[in-house]
């Protein structure tokens, strides 16, 4: 029976995969530690490792899985920044899942504009403290309103659909523009000069890493939003902050912070939070940050679930990967 060591688990992970554990019949071992080189042995006697977006698989962490006899670590998530693709090659293979809920993702985007402009948030609060003013809840209309969408791929795509639908005007940039769209593409300086939102659905590459950073933001609009439901590299978070303080940016919705492997998916609400950037975000008015829940529905978690299996049913079968990551 072939044995997987699952990491970084939650409860809403192991309820959809193990609604499939009897199907496949393999031995499932639940670790709630993210996979690091410090971790890494608690995998010992598995055959392949499934981890999610905060797990570490660098050279020394695959180093100490092979020699454990792991084959193989699979992804449940779409993205593999995190894993060290040409250390792997040749000895453990790798595999994601593309997609799984391209709707989750652009729907989340579009629910931290919509709060964060018209400050719902704020508004619930003060409604629990009976208080039922409406001054500094001021938003504005979306409608002719102009979004540049950074990453075109299906769950850019997805949001530009929603964003049509609110009668905004679209413009878009990525390397790879999507075939038999009618997107109107752009550059990215053109983008961030003339747009009044911008959202990033983009995968965290050399080219798209501190994308926004002291110089892209100083050609933006003044009073331009940021939305960010991709990875936090993309933002160097620092030149956000300073941004923000200087109205430059007049909101920033954040799904992912470029440090948030030490502070997503636990509970800290006890601790003294060490990173001071991130306490500063956390304490802006005109910044929602969240624990990177853009996936978080019960039809994502499922399609992950199912493809993570068929993924590793392909790999113990010894049939052709159709998701395997690669560094070529």
């Amino acid at each position: 029976m072939n044995k997987i060591a699952f990491y970084d688990t939650k409860s809403y992970d192991k309820k959809w995969f193990d609604e499939l554990k009897n199907q496949y019949g393999y031995e499932f071992k639940y670790i709630e530690s993210k996979l690091n080189k410090n971790t890494a042995h608690l995998a010992s006697g598995a055959d392949a490792v499934v981890i999610f977006v905060n797990d570490a698989a660098d050279a020394e962490t695959i180093n100490l899985l092979e020699e454990l006899g792991v084959r193989l670590i699979a992804l449940r998530c779409a993205g593999f920044n995190n894993v060290d693709l040409k250390s792997a090659d040749g000895k453990i293979r790798v595999a994601r899942v593309p997609a799984y809920s391209p709707y989750a993702v652009a729907e989340y985007a579009m629910s931290l504009l919509l709060t964060l402009n018209r400050k719902t948030y704020k508004a619930y609060n003060r409604i629990r403290d009976y208080n039922f003013k409406l001054d500094g809840l001021t938003g504005f209309d979306l409608y002719g309103k102009t979004v540049g969408v950074v990453g075109t791929g299906k769950i850019g795509q997805v949001f530009i659909d929603i964003c049509k639908g609110f009668n905004m005007n679209v413009i878009a940039f990525d390397l790879y523009p999507a075939a038999g769209r009618e997107i109107n593409y752009v550059t990215s300086d053109e983008l961030f000069r003339k747009a009044d939102i911008i959202s990033f659905h983009c995968p965290l590459t050399d080219a798209t890493r501190y994308m926004v950073n002291k110089d892209t933001l100083a050609i933006m609009k003044d009073g331009v939003y940021i939305i960010n439901t991709s990875r936090g590299p993309i933002i160097d978070t620092a030149a956000l902050l300073e941004a923000l303080k200087s109205k430059k940016v007049a909101g920033a919705g954040l799904d992912v912070y470029e440090k948030e492997a030490d502070l997503f998916f636990e509970d800290h609400s006890g601790s003294i939070i060490k990173d001071d950037i991130a306490r500063e975000l956390i304490s802006m008015p005109n910044v929602l940050l969240t624990s990177h829940q853009a996936f978080l529905t019960n039809e994502a978690l499922k399609k992950i679930a199912e493809v993570t299996m068929q993924n590793l049913k392909e790999f113990f079968d010894g049939l052709p990967m159709k998701n395997e990551a690669t560094a070529q």
